[in-house]
């Protein structure tokens, strides 16, 4: 017998709301986070738009010192945590620490840092280079951070897949309770890379929208859509054993019950072009749920806005469902707070929850008409309805791709 594992807490912060509550209700009335780049002179930049997240303030979270020591990417890890373990009604003080792990992804780390001292390091020579410089930028430390801030003395790793480490964390934190290496895992994903060199390299490859139009830049599956927009922020989940939840007396937002995973073995940044792949991840979450492909009916879709991977992913899509595809309703939470890349997955993650939770199917923002082939519903307009599980897909450079499934609870 499998272990069960329920949510228990969810954290958030995103470029529409600093909560899960505020998000959610950002969500539910199709607001977008879209405006022009405000951390650096776009003057020269191609693309001028970000997804930022605004009136953060790491002193709400956490004493100065603390934040001192750490980059936006791990304050917004930490932030998100302590929501996330301030809603799971997380004692510490009644928990053996070592079967409390932290799952915590970020698929780049401190830009930010490595600009600054880069720019000291030319300026100033190697002796001026700040010495909590590696500290600071590498990726693992939004999950050290979070450790330490919470005490969590169990498993704790850094799972770093591009666009799919959000997903990838929950579903090797949903693995770890399952496989009984832990009771609960803190887990999700976070990113901070709204940068210089990080618009830059993003713009190189043609990924980023150059549009100038906050209302149509982020606009998966419209035949219009021109790339991503970045965007930053993190969100978190408890997850939790459902024996050790009950016990505690703890809410239970949702049951996951399905992580698959898969590699196209393709190309660098180009998904494969049939949809092989990201199809098997999804075949995998499925079969792991131990349930009919023909019982899901939502999927919250990687759904960048670049050509390829929407068109990819719907090709994905109907290799995996067959006719069944065309009754399934498909959104992108993209569409309202751009690319995470790293948090990606946690974000959409928690709207497949909330989803779930209040029998609500948010609409793609911006998607006025799609091109021939992508011929799925797509979701234009939201919609309430019952509906027992949800799908949510990752795809990330390097031919990662993640499905996790999670269903409606019941006893």
């Amino acid at each position: 017998m499998k272990r069960r594992i329920v949510v228990t807490g969810m954290g958030a912060i995103t470029p529409i709301g600093n909560s899960v509550e505020a998000f959610w209700d950002s969500v539910k009335q199709g607001k977008t986070g879209f405006d022009r780049i405000s951390y650096f002179d776009t003057t020269d930049f191609k693309c001028k738009l970000a997804a930022e997240v605004k009136d953060f303030d790491a002193a709400a979270y956490m004493d100065k010192k603390a934040a001192r020591r750490m980059e936006q990417f791990c304050r917004f890890a930490v932030a998100a945590a302590k929501e996330a373990i301030e809603d799971a009604a997380l004692d510490m003080e009644k928990e053996d620490p070592y079967r409390v792990g932290c799952a915590v992804g970020s698929g780049i780390g401190s830009l930010q840092a490595m600009e600054r001292e880069h720019t000291r390091l030319e300026e100033k020579g190697p002796s001026k280079v700040a010495p909590l410089l590696v500290p600071l930028m590498i990726s693992n430390m939004a999950a050290g951070n979070v450790s330490i801030a919470f005490n969590l003395k169990g498993k704790s790793i850094n799972v770093v897949t591009a666009c799919t480490t959000g997903t990838n964390s929950i579903g090797e934190a949903y693995r770890t309770i399952q496989y009984g290496d832990a009771d609960i895992m803190v887990a999700g994903g976070t990113e901070s890379s709204i940068t210089p060199i990080g618009v830059a390299g993003f713009s190189a490859l043609t990924a980023l929208s150059a549009s100038e139009d906050p209302a149509r830049c982020s606009i998966p599956f419209d035949k219009d859509r021109s790339g991503f927009v970045m965007g930053e922020g993190a969100a978190i989940v408890v997850l939790e054993e459902l024996e050790h939840a009950k016990a505690r007396g703890a809410k239970i937002y949702a049951e996951v019950v399905g992580y698959g995973c898969s590699s196209d073995a393709f190309h660098i940044t180009s998904p494969a072009e049939d949809g092989a792949g990201a199809a098997k991840a999804m075949e995998n979450a499925v079969k792991d749920a131990g349930i009919a492909m023909d019982d899901i009916t939502y999927i919250n879709a990687h759904g960048t806005a670049t050509h390829h991977n929407d068109l990819f992913e719907t090709r994905a899509i109907k290799l995996a469902f067959g006719e069944h595809a065309k009754d399934i309703k498909i959104n992108s939470t993209k569409s309202m707070v751009g690319h995470l890349l790293g948090a990606a997955g946690a974000i959409e993650f928690v709207t497949c929850v909330k989803e779930l939770q209040e029998g609500f199917i948010h609409k793609t923002v911006g998607l006025v008409e799609s091109e021939e082939e992508l011929d799925l519903n797509y979701c234009k307009e939201s919609s309430q309805e019952d509906f027992m599980y949800a799908l949510s897909n990752s795809l990330g450079f390097g031919g990662h791709n993640a499905s996790i499934l999670v269903k409606k609870y019941t006893e």
